[in-house]
């Protein structure tokens, strides 16, 4: 297989990851990382032995000169349309980091840009390439649990209880106006979908738990699938878990079915529990030295694969709207007290 060649664009928290997950897929050379702090941009290029550090301003001669073949970006979200029109401009591929844009009408430029390019897009929503979700999605495919009844999340974090909250990882949050839904519960959305198929209606109750914040951090989202099945999230970023690391499963989950249910632990083990049978442990593998067990890996490696066999990506620009829809859907659900049909 050619080496794909990338530029990254973004050096806050959340790239640490994506980065490390290009250093093992040996397909992929990244040729530079750009970022508006300089500083930050260097120390992640000797971290990853990426060869140049790019100058914000700089950027689009830098696209002319080192002809990538695709952009990873990882920057705040009301920079991507900015972006992707300078990757689509020169047929550069993109994998772009959620959220995807501050609004809907917004996100939807951006996918027309790429679409009206003829670039390929992927969205970089890894949740649902973390390895519980995938070995769940396996299981319930051959039949482990029977028809989906319900899928039930309990998501505490911990994390945004404090005074200075989100500080010392992802400042930024505390001026979200949004922030639960468009920032963290958006992930539970796609991966309902992922399980479940598409959904009907939405419901949803959010909180303000933290008066130092701007958004919401805390709420209740109950969504009835088209197959007549539901599912509901119950998250938190205010109050706290009771485990060793909640950052990694980000919460326990239970499906349920016809036959029986599946649940996920805090630690990413899997229990299958048939009806009338004794509960047995799921063996597969997740790695907790990676966030989410592994997902950036996952998802990256899916990009590679799909750019080398010409198959479709699973989260197209296309898709993920469906996904953004819900989202928007949980605000409008939230502001008048209904429910809200997709």
């Amino acid at each position: 297989m050619a080496t794909l060649k990338g530029i990254c664009i973004g050096a806050g928290y959340f790239s640490q990851f994506q980065y490390e997950a290009w250093s093992r897929i040996p397909e992929v050379e990244i040729l530079a990382v750009c970022n508006r702090n300089q500083d930050r941009a260097r120390a992640t290029a000797k971290t990853y032995g990426i060869p140049k550090v790019l100058e914000w301003s700089d950027l689009e001669p830098s696209l002319d000169a080192l002809k990538p073949d695709f952009l990873d970006i990882i920057t705040p979200p009301e920079t991507h349309k900015e972006l992707v029109a300078l990757a689509a401009k020169r047929g550069i591929h993109v994998i772009c980091q959620k959220p995807l844009a501050p609004t809907l009408e917004e996100s939807q430029e951006i996918v027309e840009l790429a679409n009206e390019s003829g670039i390929r897009f992927l969205v970089h929503e890894n949740w649902r390439w973390q390895p519980w979700y995938r070995e769940i999605k396996s299981q319930m495919d051959g039949g482990a649990i029977g028809d989906l009844h319900s899928i039930s999340v309990l998501m505490r974090m911990g994390d945004g209880w404090q005074t200075d909250a989100y500080m010392s990882r992802q400042p930024f949050f505390r001026d979200y106006p949004r922030l639960l839904i468009y920032e963290t519960g958006v992930h539970f959305l796609d991966t309902f979908r992922y399980l479940g198929g598409e959904i009907d209606t939405i419901y949803s109750r959010l909180q303000k738990r933290n008066p130092d914040i701007a958004g919401e951090d805390a709420g209740q989202v109950v969504a009835a699938f088209h197959s007549g099945a539901t599912a509901i999230l119950d998250s938190s970023r205010y109050n706290e878990a009771d485990c060793e690391n909640p950052r990694y499963t980000f919460g326990t989950v239970r499906v349920d079915g016809s036959k029986g249910h599946i649940e996920i632990s805090t630690d990413g083990s899997l229990t299958l529990k048939r009806l009338g049978e004794e509960a047995i442990s799921i063996e597969y593998q997740h790695f907790p030295e990676y966030f989410g067990g592994g997902c950036v890996y996952n998802v990256q490696r899916h990009f590679v694969d799909c750019m080398a066999t010409g198959a479709a990506f699973e989260c197209t620009g296309e898709d993920y709207l469906k996904t953004i829809a819900l989202v928007e859907a949980c605000y409008q659900s939230n502001a008048t007290n209904q429910v809200v049909k997709i």
